[in-house]
């Protein structure tokens, strides 16, 4: 029953999405009226080192996310952001005007100990990414975003979207989290060429562990809740559930993720994290803008790693933050890996090479 109650979306939250979803062209629309309405105002916001999370889902994107957005002058979207992502001024002032009740925290639908609210920090800027690159999902061509990329009406949305949020929540940098991102960092280094990149990955015997726990959770959630399926689709979060969609690396050949198929998954693992690691040492800059976060380093050492965190992102005043998660932050104890001997050695074969590079 729990994971029937966690897995409904509020009635208000699908009726509003899924209208907007029918009529994108025209919040897209209102987007840019907002944007020229608020032309002077924004126009005095410079977006300076933008900071972005992204790795594989259930790598630690979530709680690096979470622990950022504590600092000082970073913005981030937020869950209340959605359904109304594209006219972020105008929604927030509504919310802001509205007799809206408190809600305490919940544990969020992946059922891993992290609560939320409506204020928690959330990938929601993936439905701009879905609307201006209609491809973004589609496991059958190239998801690859790079140097090469252009599209001018996505970057002038994007940049005033951005600045819109800095605006909205009297902000000086932009936080986001988008594991899709992963393949477009040396886009968005293109566009903005001081951002920041956080790259957590993790060990890939618990990272698949996690990964087919949450992939078997929410193919369940959505069967008892068809709802919940379309709003995930609708945000843009297809890295689990029974409309998951494998990212593609360089038009290859992209097998079915089947739960069963620990072989499929580990070669999943291997080819993200092998894709990373190459872009990382081919491109300089990327490289220099980036930090690996290891998860086994983060749990064993968290304040040596939050304090790298950090520096890193030139975060100046991050001490109280370390000192508030250090405490906090521990290797999960709700689940344990419980592969057979013969999936220990499938991993082993398919991820063992790209692991060596990371340091595992």
């Amino acid at each position: 029953m729990k994971e029937k109650q966690i897995f409904q979306v509020q009635k208000w939250v699908d009726i509003f999405g899924g209208f907007i979803e029918k009529t994108k062209g025209t919040w897209i629309s209102l987007g840019n009226f907002e944007s020229k309405v608020l032309k002077e105002d924004i126009a005095k916001i410079k977006i300076t080192q933008p900071i972005y999370v992204s790795g594989l889902a259930r790598s630690g994107t979530t709680i690096l996310l979470e622990i950022l957005s504590h600092h000082q002058g970073l913005v981030s979207q937020q869950y209340k952001d959605f359904p109304p992502v594209y006219t972020p001024f105008w929604w927030n002032w509504m919310l802001d005007h509205m007799l809206v009740k408190k809600v305490a925290p919940v544990e969020r639908a992946h059922q891993d100990g992290i609560l939320v609210t409506p204020d928690s920090p959330e990938a929601v800027e993936e439905t701009l990414w879905m609307h201006f690159f209609p491809e973004a999902h589609n496991p059958t061509v190239n998801n690859i975003l790079d140097q090469n990329t252009n599209n001018l009406a996505f970057e002038t949305f994007y940049n005033n979207h951005i600045r819109k949020l800095l605006l909205t929540r009297k902000g000086n940098r932009y936080l986001a989290k988008g594991n899709y991102n992963i393949t477009r960092l040396e886009y968005i280094l293109k566009l903005f060429p001081n951002a920041k990149f956080i790259i957590p990955i993790r060990n890939p015997v618990n990272h698949l562990a996690s990964l087919l726990k949450q992939h078997k959770l929410f193919c369940q959630g959505g069967r008892e809740n068809p709802k919940a399926l379309k709003h995930l689709q609708r945000i843009g979060h297809f890295e689990f559930g029974l409309d998951i969609r494998p990212i593609n690396i360089n038009d290859q050949e992209i097998a079915t993720l089947e739960e069963q198929d620990i072989t499929a998954w580990a070669n999943y693992w291997s080819r993200i994290y092998g894709y990373i690691k190459d872009r990382l040492e081919a491109n300089p800059q990327l490289q220099a803008a980036s930090m690996v976060v290891r998860f086994e380093d983060l749990c064993t050492d968290p304040k040596a790693m939050l304090k790298n965190l950090m520096n890193h992102c030139n975060l100046t005043e991050g001490q109280a933050i370390v000192d508030k998660y250090v405490e906090k932050i521990k290797p999960p104890s709700y689940y344990k890996p419980d592969f057979t001997d013969e999936e220990l050695e499938i991993i082993q074969q398919e991820t063992q090479q790209v692991a060596a590079r990371f340091g595992y």
